[in-house]
């Protein structure tokens, strides 16, 4: 009783933190936001995304700090000694919880670009976080099936995506789609023990939009060695372990080139290559699994 107890105390100061965090941080975002979309200049942009992705950085440092103030993790990463602050990467990863993304940013927090997503078009009006992603430059794409729909979609986004080469970006992308479960692995009759099959939209529009722009792809590979935590866990101070592993891969040349991403012939060369990753990743997390020492 009095664990839960304590857990719930920590939870709730938490979460206060948390939401004080992004109402401070994203509110300041606004005047450059409006400043960005208002003035049509070149240098007036970049002046605005350094200091906008200065405050997301900010965002991260304090979830960190609110992270360490609640539980004490055993961090055990590695993969970060050659990235690049000013390089230009696309980030896969395994994903079995909401806490992946703040994994994520606080491992990769001043080694690489803020981390930005691919998103559905109807997020940009979720209250505070849409604007803080538009105010980011998040990319926004449809989810339409139709080949004709989705070659308007890869035009509209590459067009979005050319800000990017005026500052270093990340881009991230779960393959998976969802966040892994057994119920969902049986579901799928995923080949794989540790994910579930890989989705290639996401990849693919990243390929097509910002090909030949990435540096190289960060396949991430993270493990809950006592178990994959919840969002609550994290916030009540329950997290102990977690292990990340960084492998940076070069992409393959015909796979950068965007104008061939809805020929035949780069989705069969796309998914060859993700799925020897698939398969390597899978493999090394059973290792990992198997070699973890409490």
């Amino acid at each position: 009783m009095p664990n839960r107890f304590i857990a719930a105390i920590k939870g709730s100061i938490a979460s206060v933190l948390l939401a004080t965090n992004v109402l401070v941080i994203f509110t300041a975002m606004i005047p450059p936001a409006l400043i960005k979309a208002a003035i049509p200049s070149t240098a007036v942009r970049k002046a605005c995304d350094h200091l906008l992705n200065a405050l997301a950085q900010t965002w991260v440092g304090c979830n960190g700090w609110w992270i360490a103030l609640m539980q004490r993790v055993r961090w055990d990463v590695s993969g970060l000694d050659k990235l690049k602050s000013r390089g230009w990467y696309l980030v896969s990863s395994n994903h079995q919880s909401w806490v992946d993304i703040l994994v994520l940013q606080k491992v990769f927090s001043g080694k690489i670009p803020f981390l930005k997503f691919f998103l559905k078009r109807e997020l940009i009006y979720v209250p505070v976080m849409g604007l803080a992603w538009w105010a980011l430059d998040f990319p926004f794409m449809r989810r339409q099936g139709d080949k004709r729909s989705m070659a308007r979609d890869m035009a509209e986004t590459r067009k979005s995506c050319e800000r990017f080469k005026l500052i270093p970006t990340s881009v991230i992308n779960f393959m998976e789609g969802t966040r892994f479960s057994a119920a969902k692995h049986a579901e799928q009759k995923s080949p794989y023990r540790n994910l579930l099959r890989p989705k290639l939209g996401g990849m693919t529009m990243a390929l097509a939009t910002m090909g030949d722009t990435f540096d190289a792809m960060l396949d991430v590979t993270i493990v809950y060695p006592r178990g994959v935590p919840t969002f609550w866990d994290l916030l009540s101070g329950k997290v102990s372990d977690v292990i990340v592993r960084v492998n940076e891969v070069q992409i393959p040349a015909d796979l950068r080139v965007g104008e061939r991403a809805l020929e035949k012939d780069f989705r069969v060369h796309l998914q060859s290559w993700v799925g020897e990753l698939w398969s390597e990743k899978d493999r090394y997390i059973d290792e990992i699994k198997t070699s973890f020492k409490p």
